[in-house]
Formats: C-alpha cells, sequence, structure tokens
C-alpha cells in the first residue's frame, strides 16, 4: 500500500533539505534606503520561529538604478553583511531561506525621478501607466549581469538560494508577455523567443553560484489579461527552465482576481507543470485549508505549498498545525 505524503514530510530539493512542505511565499518589505531595517528582521525571525520550513523574502533589487523604489537591495557588496545575520537568524531556527531578486521595471514602486525606465518595449504599463524605454541588447545582457552578481552575493551572505521573480508584471515578466513584448529581434515574437531573456538570466545565474546552489523562479501560469502570457507559454518556459537545471518553479498568476477564491487559485496548472517537469513545483495563492493541501499533495506531483497572508496574520500557524498533526 502506498504511503500517503503528508505537509509535515522532511524532503530535498537537490542538496537543501526542507523540513516541511510549507514555504512562506514572497511578501514585499519596505524600506528607504536599500537596507534591511529591525523590523523587515523581526518580521522573518518571527516566521521563521513559528516553523515554516522555507522562506522566500520580499523582492530584492539587483540594479542600483532602481535605488529610489522603497524595497531594499542587494545591487552592492556593502548589503553583504546584514543579509549575513539576516540568514543566521532565519537558520537558527531550522528554516531555510530563499532570497527572491526582482527588476521592477514599469511596475514601478516609489518615485522615477529623471531616470530612464526600461522594458521589452515601448508599451505602457497596464497599472502605472508608465511607458518605458525599449532596451537594447547591451541594456539586456547588463541586466542579466545584474541578476547574476546579486545572486553571488546571496550566496556570500548565507542565503539557501535565490528565486527569479518572473511574474507578476515586473521586467522579465513583460519579456514573456506578447502584451509587452513586441519585439522584432532575437527577444521578441515567438515564445522561444520572448522566453529567451529569463533562460539566459538563469543561465547567467546558475554560472556565476555553481550546480549546487538553489536556484527558483517565480511563474505566472497565466497573466489574466487580453495578449497576455497564456497556459501553453508557461508550460514552455518551465519545460525549458527544467532543462537547463532550474531546482523548483513557483506557480503564481494574476492572484488579485482570484482572492476571494475559496480554494487554491493555481493547483490545476501547477499540476500540469508538475507532471510535465522533474523538478520541485510549488503553488502558491489560496493556501488556507490544510486538508485541502493534502488532496492536492496526494493527487498530483506537486510538492510545495507557498502561503503569504496567512503567516502574515498568524506567524505561529505551522507550528500548531504540527501539534494537531501529532496529536492525531
Amino acid at each position: 500500500m502506498e504511503t500517503l505524503r503528508t505537509l509535515l514530510d522532511k524532503t530535498k530539493i537537490g542538496q537543501l533539505t526542507l523540513k516541511n512542505r510549507f514555504i512562506r511565499a514572497a511578501i514585499g518589505d519596505s524600506t528607504e534606503n536599500g537596507h534591511l531595517n529591525e523590523k523587515i528582521v523581526r518580521k522573518y525571525e518571527t516566521v521563521a520561529r513559528g516553523g515554516v520550513g522555507t522562506i522566500i523574502t520580499g523582492f530584492t533589487l539587483v540594479d542600483e538604478a532602481e535605488k529610489s523604489f522603497p524595497i531594499p537591495a542587494l545591487y552592492d557588496d556593502r548589503f553583504i553583511e546584514e543579509y549575513r545575520k539576516l540568514t543566521d537568524i532565519v537558520h537558527s531556527h531550522s528554516t531555510n531561506i530563499i532570497l527572491q531578486l526582482v527588476y521592477v521595471g514599469s511596475s514601478v514602486k516609489g518615485k522615477i525621478g529623471e531616470r530612464t525606465v526600461w522594458g521589452p518595449s515601448a508599451v505602457a504599463n497596464l497599472t502605472t501607466r508608465v511607458i518605458p524605454k525599449e532596451m537594447t541588447i547591451g541594456e539586456i545582457k547588463s541586466v542579466q549581469t545584474k541578476f547574476a552578481e546579486a545572486a553571488l552575493r546571496a550566496k556570500e551572505a548565507g542565503f539557501d538560494g535565490v528565486e527569479i521573480h518572473a511574474a507578476h508584471g515586473f521586467l522579465l515578466s513583460q519579456f514573456i508577455t506578447p502584451y509587452y513584448n513586441r519585439r522584432s529581434d532575437m527577444y521578441g515574437g515567438s515564445i522561444e523567443n520572448r522566453a529567451r531573456m529569463l533562460l539566459e538570466t538563469y543561465s547567467a545565474i546558475r554560472n556565476a553560484v555553481g550546480e549546487e546552489f538553489q536556484v527558483w523562479v517565480k511563474v505566472n501560469s497565466t497573466d489574466g489579461f487580453e495578449g497576455g502570457l497564456t497556459l501553453d507559454d508557461c508550460r514552455y518556459v518551465c519545460k525549458e527552465l527544467a532543462r537547463l537545471g532550474i531546482n523548483a518553479i513557483e506557480v503564481s498568476g494574476n492572484w488579485m482576481m482570484l482572492s476571494n477564491k475559496k480554494e487554491i487559485y493555481f493547483k490545476e496548472e501547477a499540476a500540469l507543470i508538475a507532471k510535465e517537469n522533474p523538478v520541485a513545483v510549488i503553488v502558491t495563492g489560496g493556501n488556507r485549508d490544510f486538508a485541502e493541501m493534502e488532496l492536492v499533495l496526494n493527487t498530483s506531483d506537486i510538492g510545495y505549498f507557498g502561503m503569504a497572508r496567512p503567516l502574515i496574520s498568524e506567524p505561529d500557524l505551522i507550528n500548531r498545525y504540527e501539534k494537531r498533526a501529532s496529536r492525531k
């Protein structure tokens, strides 16, 4: 008789051991100068103490050009020591911590000032209405290098891995999305070309950090608007990332359209991606019912569950779940 998988299983992704299948999904952090502050550190320590197996940080800037955005940054070596203190604190609770890396682009947060905003094409952002400058090939390569350099700093700071944020309308997401990517060169047109920016960014990171360091990715299963990324586009991207050696794929999407849904938002899409790819798959969005998560765990190839808002209101939720499970 086949043994049922449980949410409290100890598992491994590559060389990384996870004490349970719960992932604290990324929530944006706020800071005025790119540096960590006491509030941020205290938040992560509280979540780690609460029992979650792995934390994904809020998105972190890779390029100093975006420093006006009020979020943490790792675009310079001077940030490494403060992040090392954070990883030491989280690790003291036997919790892993993955640093999420982002290039914001026209999904601007904070003041733009006089700087140039980059995008795959000069198409107005549907949310911010900002029209970016279409990037040159040289600028594309520069961004890829900045991701790789930030990932190497994360490794030096003691993180267990990095996650490439290629969802939710940020720059790498826009390259994959036909609505935003109107290019006619090797980075535009077919999904093979539109995916090239993300695939090359992954390869640049992998070359910088080596084969043993965890590299994850967050993708939209669909964009949820006309002209956006389709599920077939996402499936292609995931297959190519898996072929190249990505360690884990976090499946998300336009969660704001589904926030009133009373079940896991993207379970069907994530189950399909997990079935097609021999890598760890995390589904994020709507993970509130432990019984539903256990059912999905045992009826699909999805292995991990990202939780964000539930762990804001109840940071010790996983410890309490573990205690209840031990009494059964």
